[in-house]
């Protein structure tokens, strides 16, 4: 019979420190020391049926919605049902914290980072040679070829290519420097000049560039943005 390895805190803490994840855990550690002493100084607390209403979102999300797979997804992870409140009400608080300090400078950063949440939608193809690129531009421009054609023959990536190059929309932050300046300098729906950069020549038509709108998701990611670099400088300062 197999004789079951027993593992204890001490060989546990000593692996964090060989696999270099040290540095990792102790700043998880100090942020979630962070947030439970600045959320006790600003009165905020979590509810139960807050917690409730964000472990059923989880398993929802993680595809736990059955009281088994739940238990076997604990038991992988060795951990317990306290737990896992833990990590709930740990989210919970973060989310109700970031809210309050910063919900009310959100519009004021919108206002300031617009175009950084510009989006467009793009058919893109990155070549190796400049004569093809000019070349494919120029038979695209005169109607010879259309860009689904140009995708099927110069795209390897499988799904891409299904897609005819349409890449989908995107933010600024999600292109290349160079591709993202002539994007949006554009006049859509326009079919861009071969662009060159370090990592191959961009054949892009600009199908159209979408103005930004505070919603929801916006409104949430900026607030998780401004908590991230707020934490970041406090725990820095310590």
């Amino acid at each position: 019979m197999t004789e079951r390895l027993t593992i204890s805190a001490e060989d546990v803490l000593q692996q964090v420190k060989l696999s270099g994840q040290l540095g990792a855990v102790k700043e998880a550690i100090a942020l979630r020391h962070l947030i439970q002493a600045t959320a006790a100084q600003q009165g905020i607390e979590v509810t139960p049926e807050e917690i409730q209403t964000s472990a059923d979102e989880f398993r929802k999300v993680n595809n736990l919605e059955r009281t088994e797979e739940t238990l076997a997804w604990l038991q992988q992870r060795e951990l317990g049902v306290e737990d896992f409140e833990a990590m709930i009400h740990l989210s919970v608080l973060q989310s109700k914290l970031a809210k309050h300090l910063f919900a009310d400078q959100v519009d004021a950063y919108f206002a300031a980072h617009q175009l950084d949440y510009m989006a467009v939608a793009i058919y893109e193809v990155v070549l190796e040679d400049e004569d093809v690129a000019l070349e494919l531009f120029y038979s695209l421009k005169e109607g010879e070829t259309t860009f689904f054609e140009v995708a099927q023959q110069y795209i390897q990536d499988t799904e891409l290519r299904r897609k005819g190059a349409y890449r989908g929309i995107l933010k600024r932050a999600d292109l290349n420097a160079e591709v993202s300046s002539a994007v949006f300098a554009s006049a859509p729906p326009q079919l861009l000049k071969p662009i060159l950069t370090a990592n191959g020549i961009y054949l892009v038509y600009v199908n159209e560039i979408l103005q930004p709108e505070l919603n929801k998701e916006i409104r949430s990611e900026i607030i998780s943005s401004l908590f991230f670099e707020w934490s970041k400088q406090k725990l820095k300062n310590r």
